[in-house]
């Protein structure tokens, strides 16, 4: 193992807060439906890592858990089948929890969250404040995606990235995702392939064979997804493990098992939990292409989008929804969440704020996006919260 791989081993034995991600597939039977056992022996191991630890458990398998109850062979393909399946699964899945937890004499919370929550500010500071007031009362919060009422218009995307922008958004110190595959591997292990047990730059990924599905019929992560994962809280400066469910314990521990994602040096600098999601997570529904003074302006004067910069409008998206905004030969340079629908904002083209508040009335006061909430592509890390 490197030195640097040793040493984020053992941040990650030593952090005092730490959010761990477990995925559908160690938690249900080979024959379907939620497997108790296992959800008793992973809260084993977090009851006796809880002792010294704050723990967040960012836990998918409401969905699978609801498979077995409505006679379904396997995750459904459609949404209002796989929001009911997550409706009947929920309650379910916080039950075994709820009576695994009990027996160490440790409370369990759940939360579920939406895109919303971590991408609009008053949402993200409330689930902050909700989350961090629970660990202060030595709960476990318990959180899983709201998939019961999420569309492919608002979801977060899988548990995965949810789980990476999570750990921002409670300052954690480290990243546990445990799933049943065991490590990251240079090829596939199946045909020979070695486990990677440390990844230093998002450089030494390329040339890889990273798969891209996760298990059939339960879950809808895979390795892609762990690794976008890692880039998130890479970004956000914390390292990140990946190992297999049954490695645990040893995992919490700082031994040699799994792949370790060291954040970039540069990197080691908290954002936003917003310009996170936008960046990493959010699906741009539109764009807005700028001339070269708005580019100009967003890019080196720390600028919000004001209309008078904007060229064109594409795409049809609300107010709230996430943009890209680009150059005039299409390029993106930042994306953000805009403040008008796409049908407001072409008679404010080219216009001055007074000039659209002339036109508009109070209603044109706002600018186009706020720079709070926008982020450039690329940019270097930025405090705050």
């Amino acid at each position: 193992m490197t030195a640097s791989g040793e040493v984020m081993r053992q941040t990650i034995a030593s952090a005092r807060r730490i959010v761990v991600k477990v995925g559908s597939s160690s938690l249900t039977s080979r024959a379907g439906g939620l497997d108790r056992e296992r959800v008793a022996a992973l809260a084993a191991v977090l009851a006796a890592r809880h002792a010294s630890t704050e723990v967040v458990l960012v836990s998918s398998g409401a969905i699978a858990a609801g498979l077995a109850p409505l006679g379904l062979p396997r995750r459904p393909a459609d949404l209002a089948s796989a929001q009911a399946a997550a409706s009947v699964g929920q309650g379910l899945l916080m039950s075994a929890y709820h009576d695994s937890f009990a027996h160490f004499d440790i409370t369990v919370g759940q939360v579920l969250l939406t895109a919303d929550d971590i991408a609009r500010r008053a949402h993200y500071r409330n689930a902050r404040q909700a989350l961090l007031r629970l660990l202060a009362l030595r709960v476990i919060p318990i959180i899983n995606e709201n998939d019961a009422v999420a569309t492919a218009e608002i979801t977060v995307g899988d548990n995965d990235r949810l789980a990476a922008l999570v750990t921002h958004l409670v300052e954690a110190q480290a990243l546990i995702m445990l799933s049943d595959v065991d490590a990251l591997y240079d090829s596939d292990p199946t045909r020979g392939g070695r486990r990677v047990p440390v990844v230093t730059e998002p450089s030494r990924l390329s040339g890889l064979q990273i798969g891209g599905s996760g298990s059939a019929g339960v879950g809808r992560g895979g390795m892609r997804t762990k690794v976008a994962a890692a880039a998130i809280a890479g970004a956000a400066g914390i390292p990140v493990l990946l190992a297999g469910s049954g490695d645990a314990a040893a995992a919490l521990d700082g031994q040699d098992v799994g792949t370790v994602f060291c954040p970039p040096v540069a990197n080691r600098v908290r954002r936003s939990p917003r310009t996170l999601w936008l960046e990493h997570a959010s699906d741009p529904v539109g764009r807005l292409w700028c001339d070269d003074g708005a580019v100009e302006a967003l890019q080196h004067r720390g600028a919000s989008l004001l209309p008078a910069g904007v060229v064109r409008v594409e795409g049809r998206f609300l107010a709230g929804d996430a943009v890209d905004v680009c150059t005039t030969a299409g390029v993106p340079i930042a994306r953000g969440l805009v403040g008008f629908d796409s049908g407001e904002i072409p008679p404010m083209l080219g216009r001055s704020m007074q000039q659209v508040a002339e036109q508009r009335g109070a209603a044109g006061l706002r600018v186009l996006i706020h720079r709070d909430d926008l982020v450039l592509l690329g940019e270097p890390p930025t405090l705050g919260v």
